[in-house]
């Protein structure tokens, strides 16, 4: 079989619009640092294909964070295939840098949740679109591309078997520009929020990756890494209980820290907790979108099980957060049962919740969901196609209860309150307190965990 040299191009980096939102940005330390971690994460996806790909094929990883960092021309000159990937807010970047890939003859291939959403709108950017989850194809589109027979579209089905899920290729990234790496454990998630733009668009049900590959991808960055901090790329990791409660003691053995996300029926598992802690989970991060169970009404497709949850949120927190796991809560401002009166409520709440860290988002219509399925029959969507504005922290939608620049303007003043030195030093301190008092209780023989360091 011909042998291709491949460079596959991560679109990377966290964007906004909003000139004054970013400045403000310069000056609130919360903020700029969830901002360098989430830039930080190299292309899982990628590194999955790069890792089921011939040894007798070479690859090149780039990461680029806007199109003046593209590689330039000359380094992908002797390149057979240059496979894209990219999130929404970055895709036009991205497809201007299809067109000048495909100007100089170089096949290209794009994949990701976006161009899966979109596919007739990228398949004009390049020859050929991957829809759907990546590993069912690849070895398809290289063996086409081999032949110089790319087709214009390979479509998955959903149904790829994560008990075949390759090991990602680590070893193509610098390490040292990285302060967490990437694994995941699982595909899909069984709740179902109208505003998912995850891995619930590649399949329909929840998948779960066998054991021994999950530890076998953690030795192997551990091999180039002495002691990692690892991110779950799952969109909710703890679905299966029996499997957690078999894989965590594995895990304890590996000297870790690690991160995830997953929801906050946790808090009803003193089991479960307790063996997070001891492997080395520092964090969760947990979608309660909203302050008020009035604000969760109607946001699952198929149920309403988060605005069930919301009359426990403040003790599930405590109780996470006092075996020595901070929790990161997650808001989505500008829902449509929020009024102008959601940014005081989401400040008392963090405040009197003793949260950890907070994230505040502004609801963002991704292409595909049934968000914006939604807003756009309700001709709601401001600037169809605007893609750019996909960047969590952009308003580009109609709110009910208030004026998309009242939305704007509110966000980036609670972003100014919330991520604040004084704001952030003193949830800090707060959740420090938190641990020292439950170590007490422990002592006295009723808690559960032991101090352990705060999350990087």
């Amino acid at each position: 079989m011909k042998k291709l040299h491949i460079a596959m191009i991560a679109m990377s980096g966290i964007r906004a619009c909003d000139t004054e939102l970013l400045e403000m940005g310069l000056t609130l330390p919360g903020f700029v640092e969830r901002s360098k971690v989430i830039a930080s994460l190299p292309s899982l996806g990628l590194l999955t294909l790069a890792g089921m790909t011939p040894e007798h094929h070479t690859i090149t990883y780039f990461e680029v964070e806007s199109l003046n960092d593209s590689p330039p021309m000359t380094q992908l000159a002797d390149c057979d295939l240059v496979a894209i990937s990219s999130l929404s807010a970055q895709i036009k970047d991205a497809y201007k840098l299809a067109d000048r890939i495909c100007a100089q003859s170089i096949p290209v291939v794009m994949g990701g949740l976006h161009v899966s959403a979109v596919p007739e709108e990228a398949a004009r950017h390049c020859d050929s679109v991957v829809v759907g989850e990546g590993e069912p194809q690849w070895l398809k589109v290289l063996a086409d591309a081999a032949n110089n027979s790319l087709q214009r579209f390979y479509v998955s089905d959903g149904s790829f078997n994560l008990d075949d899920t390759p090991m990602p290729a680590f070893e193509l990234l610098d390490i040292e520009k990285y302060n967490r790496i990437t694994v995941q454990t699982s595909r899909g998630c069984p709740h179902r929020c109208e505003f998912c733009a995850s891995s619930v668009m590649l399949t329909s049900r929840y998948k779960q990756k066998p054991m021994d590959r999950v530890l076998a991808e953690v030795d192997k960055i551990c091999s180039i890494w002495a002691r990692p901090f690892i991110e779950l790329a799952d969109d909710n990791s703890f679905v299966n209980r029996d499997y957690w409660k078999k894989l965590l003691p594995l895990l304890a053995q590996k000297n870790i820290r690690w991160f995830t996300e997953t929801d906050i029926s946790i808090a009803k598992d003193q089991e479960l907790l307790q063996l997070l802690h001891a492997s080395g989970c520092v964090q969760v991060l947990i979608g309660l979108e909203s302050p008020d169970a009035q604000g969760l009404r109607g946001l699952e497709t198929k149920q309403n099980w988060k605005a069930r949850q919301q009359p426990d949120y403040a003790r599930s927190i405590q109780t996470i957060q006092s075996h020595g796991i901070s929790v990161n809560g997650c808001f989505i401002l500008g829902m449509d049962n929020h009024d102008p009166e959601i940014f005081d409520n989401v400040y008392r709440f963090v405040n009197q919740t003793k949260l950890h860290e907070v994230q505040i988002t502004i609801q963002t219509p991704f292409p595909g969901t049934p968000l914006y399925q939604r807003l756009a029959h309700e001709n709601r969507i401001l600037s169809p196609h605007a893609w750019e504005k996909c960047t969590l922290f952009d308003v580009n939608f109609k709110p009910l209860n208030m004026s998309a620049r009242e939305l704007a303007s509110q966000f980036r003043e609670l972003t100014a309150r919330l991520y604040s030195k004084e704001s952030t030093d003193k949830r800090k301190q707060l959740f420090r307190e938190q641990i020292r008092a439950a170590y007490r209780k422990k002592t006295d023989g009723t808690a559960p965990m032991a101090p352990q360091s705060s999350p990087a």
